[in-house]
């Protein structure tokens, strides 16, 4: 069988308001998980409690998703931020740019 090889360059990932897109879909496990509480006893009856614990479960990996994507962004700005002084020359610190190398 022949090896498979792409016949064009993959598409640059796609970027966006990550950190609310997360923040958003954390609220929304939340409050999921809040309005089942009142029929706790209904879930329990059917054996259903997994609904409410999926919920809480899902809020409470959306707080550690949070943190990451906060930290993650914070390090794409300071980057960019590190590129574009390397780039305007005042970046006098750090090491020099050789020729060709693409900085």
């Amino acid at each position: 069988m022949a090896k498979w090889t792409a016949k064009h360059e993959a598409p640059e990932p796609l970027e966006g308001p990550v950190v609310a897109t997360i923040t958003g879909g954390t609220v929304l496990w939340f409050a999921l998980f809040v309005l089942q509480l009142p029929f706790y006893g209904w879930f329990a009856d059917r054996d259903l409690l997994w609904w409410v614990w999926t919920c809480a479960a899902g809020g409470g990996l959306g707080l550690i998703g949070i943190w990451y994507v906060r930290g993650r962004d914070a390090a794409l700005r300071a980057h960019a931020a590190e590129r574009a002084a390397r780039a305007d020359g005042s970046g006098e610190s750090g090491p020099a740019a050789q020729p060709g190398d693409g900085a």
